[in-house]
């Protein structure tokens, strides 16, 4: 695949996806809406969403929130151009770009390496990454957990071999580590929270040393071709930010009630949730997401090389 760069010149050549010719600019009169995919996890985009800041930041332009039971479905929607804009984590568009969906990571939030971990039963004896030769770990394929469990049993001298993953969606995941069917959980917040909350969890490992567990923005490329509505993108999902910085009671309050999560599970997200403002990826976390790439490529995990810069937006 061409370089994003290269976007212009191929939109003055024609060669764009059903949803680049079916976008309509927002100097225009009458302009289809602007597909937003979330899922209940996505703090920046349910806050955005509830204080309708993009309304505010694109006046006149219709706004679609569709929402997800889990990002393949949002990725698989971005691809086919059923939505245009959607977050998710590290691992799922390097899956989707190994598969030849066609995506561009767009933005970014800065890191949150406490945000996610390897659990294991509160009463469990594991003790060390070591330990996890020959364990059931329960993990949802192609998820941020996923390169979080890569690196943990990369870090324990150990070999993809050495454990037994067991693909799970995080409700089967939780079920099965709750009943002791598996002996650990690779999991993200708020997930994560919940299952401490509850008591019936302590993490092993974080993923602070092992990933940064970075959030990007993908979207069509349609959307790619209206970057003052990406800014303005980046701009309502920074708003929230600072929202829920200025606000935290009352947006802890307002998320637990949207996500059916307890107040107490929301308020440990946001304990260790890092101020998220959003923009534009540097070379650093293109580079660090190339890292992803290799790794699951090198395990035979995605069926070939991929080149992450490929699909990155640059801004003009």
């Amino acid at each position: 695949m061409s370089n994003v760069t290269s976007l212009s010149r191929r939109a003055a050549l024609g060669v764009l996806s059903v949803t680049a010719a079916s976008w309509w600019p927002v100097s225009r009169a009458n302009p289809l809406p602007l597909r937003i995919g979330f899922q209940k996890g996505s703090i920046n985009l349910n806050i955005t969403r509830s204080l309708k800041l993009v309304e505010q930041r694109l006046p006149g332009t219709p706004v679609q929130w569709v929402e997800f039971p889990a990002v393949p479905q949002l990725l698989e929607a971005l691809a086919v151009g059923s939505v245009d804009f959607g977050a998710v984590g590290d691992s799922p568009p390097v899956f989707a770009q190994a598969a030849g969906k066609d995506i561009v990571y767009v933005g970014a939030e800065p890191p949150k390496p406490d945000t996610s971990a390897l659990l294991v039963r509160e009463g469990s004896p594991l003790r060390t990454l070591a330990e996890l030769k020959g364990r059931r770990i329960a993990l949802q394929k192609g998820s941020s957990a996923h390169f979080l469990l890569v690196q943990a049993v990369k870090a324990a001298g150990l070999k993809w071999s050495d454990i037994q993953p067991v693909y799970l969606a995080p409700a089967d995941a939780r079920a099965a580590f709750e009943r002791g069917a598996v002996d650990a959980w690779s999991i993200w917040d708020p997930y994560y929270a919940a299952a401490e909350i509850d008591g019936k969890a302590r993490p092993l490992v974080t993923s602070r040393g092992l990933t940064s567990n970075n959030s990007f923005y993908l979207a069509s490329r349609g959307l790619v071709q209206q970057e003052p509505v990406l800014r303005q993108l980046f701009a309502a999902l920074t708003d929230a930010d600072a929202h829920v910085a200025r606000h935290r009671a009352d947006s802890a309050k307002q998320y637990a009630e949207f996500s059916g999560l307890g107040l107490a599970t929301v308020l440990r997200v946001l304990d260790r949730r890092p101020r998220s403002p959003v923009g534009p990826l540097s070379a650093a976390l293109v580079a660090e997401q190339q890292k992803v790439a290799d790794a699951f490529h090198e395990l035979g995990l995605i069926p070939k090389a991929i080149r992450v810069a490929d699909i990155v937006w640059q801004p003009a």
